[in-house]
């Protein structure tokens, strides 16, 4: 269907063609035996098989350029559509105003073509700054919409506060492939739509295809976790198309994000939790989740533990919680493999964890 209708442009093309110049061309060729092929109607005629023939040498390549640009516009995402769209008619009304004062220049050069030069030129790079800003944009409509908001009297407050939906939670690499973000959502403990862009979702694939079977095996997991999430749990999941193509590294695309649609950053990476900090853009960080509900023991205490290995300075023992939660035991070399009463004597608090030190009772009994 598409090739017919391809020929049909260029019967129609020709023959336009042929009507406004065939004339002029045989009046210059000196045919003057045949009054008759001068008839525009005969010139029509011609054009129109000239280039019904050459159509069937170009339309293998027009359909292919055609069917191109049909799967790159399938494949863009609406809103980048929309904006690129929006941008493309503002550059053609611009366009036209720059060219009325061109087409009443008496020089043909510029009353004819560069006029169309413009038009090109305002139109294409109106679509590229509608396309590539798109989420500027958004986000100035959005700041927009905040403003008027803060302008409606202060009775209607309290109903603003209650109809302020939660910000949505944007999850990195790390904590996808950490897997126990899954477990946070299926407690409700994070609010709001749960928000995985594209490009983390490329860099997940990208691992899950190393050739490195740790890293795959990492990979893998990230994605069976979002699978859980999207299918399993009781959250709202979205899937950002957009992407920053001036920016390389997903740590300042995600950054970048959370400020364009004002949301918060979930990881368990210590040194991006750290550059959101610096960038004022509002971070969780499920390791600190993670410290504040374990079991809280104070200096003191007892425990009952299994000593495991040696410890970094002399004469040191390596016991664990249950958590995960490290104890270093002084003095405790001796009791390697022996599960033994310890008392607490400090315990270090870090962003990494919790640390906890203590002595054998028995030693502490001793003296």
């Amino acid at each position: 269907m598409l090739k017919k209708i391809v020929h049909l442009f260029f019967i129609i093309l020709g023959g336009t063609v042929g009507y406004l110049y065939v004339p002029d061309i045989l009046t210059l060729l000196d045919f003057t035996d045949a009054n008759w092929v001068f008839s525009p109607y005969v010139g029509t005629v011609i054009g129109a098989i000239i280039f019904f023939l050459l159509s069937y040498w170009l339309v293998d390549y027009i359909v292919g350029f055609l069917k191109w640009v049909e799967e790159a516009l399938i494949k863009l995402p609406v809103g980048d559509l929309f904006f690129g769209s929006l941008g493309l008619m503002a550059g053609l009304i611009i366009a036209f105003l720059v060219n009325i004062p061109l087409t009443d220049i008496n020089i043909e050069l510029v009353s004819q073509v560069l006029p169309l030069f413009t038009t090109i030129l305002l139109g294409y790079f109106g679509f590229q700054v509608g396309f590539r800003r798109r989420d500027e944009f958004l986000n100035l409509l959005n700041i927009n919409k905040k403003e008027r908001e803060k302008r409606k009297p202060a009775e209607n407050e309290q109903q603003q506060v209650s109809a302020i939906s939660p910000k949505a939670k944007i999850l990195d690499t790390s904590v996808i492939i950490d897997g126990r973000i899954a477990d946070i959502c299926q407690t409700n403990f994070l609010e709001g739509t749960i928000v995985i862009p594209q490009f983390v979702l490329g860099e997940l694939q990208h691992i899950a295809d190393s050739s490195d079977v740790l890293k795959r095996n990492r990979g893998r997991r990230g994605l069976d976790v979002l699978n859980r999430i999207q299918k399993e749990l009781p959250v709202k999941v979205e899937i950002y198309e957009g992407d920053f193509e001036d920016i390389h590294e997903v740590d300042s695309k995600l950054i970048k994000l959370a400020k364009v649609i004002d949301g918060i950053v979930v990881t368990n990476d210590f040194n991006l939790n750290k550059v959101c900090d610096l960038q004022s853009v509002h971070v969780l960080n499920i390791n600190d989740l993670a410290n504040a509900v374990k079991p809280v023991v104070l200096p003191g205490e007892e425990l009952v533990v299994q000593v495991i290995k040696d410890g970094k300075e002399h004469n040191q023992g390596i016991a664990y919680l249950d958590d995960g939660t490290m104890i270093v035991v002084e003095e405790g070399r001796d009791y390697i493999g022996k599960t033994i009463e310890v008392l607490i004597t400090s315990v270090l608090q870090t962003s990494a964890g919790r640390m906890i030190f203590a002595k054998p009772k028995l030693l502490e009994k001793a003296l």
